[in-house]
């Protein structure tokens, strides 16, 4: 991908959130992903802990596959 992700806007991604693992309630901490719209293949997520407010990273979507199936393979995963 050659456009910078961090130039793409991300007004009017619509966001799936993964929460788990801590508090539950309203102090459950999330990841949140979506799809950069107008992108082809760019992808955003943040972090729903206050610490993690109003920060970002950005994946292209060959960046994300070869992060899932890493990720799933050292954790003896199948997908």
């Amino acid at each position: 991908m050659s456009r910078d992700l961090y130039s793409l806007s991300t007004d009017g991604a619509e966001f799936q959130q993964f929460c788990g693992g801590n508090l539950q309630g309203e102090h459950e901490s999330c990841v949140r992903f979506a799809k950069i719209p107008g992108a082809e293949s760019a992808y955003v997520l943040t972090d729903s802990k206050p610490e993690g407010a109003g920060k970002e990273v950005r994946y292209s979507e060959t960046e994300l596959d070869t992060f899932v199936v890493g990720y799933a393979k050292n954790r003896g995963l199948s997908l």
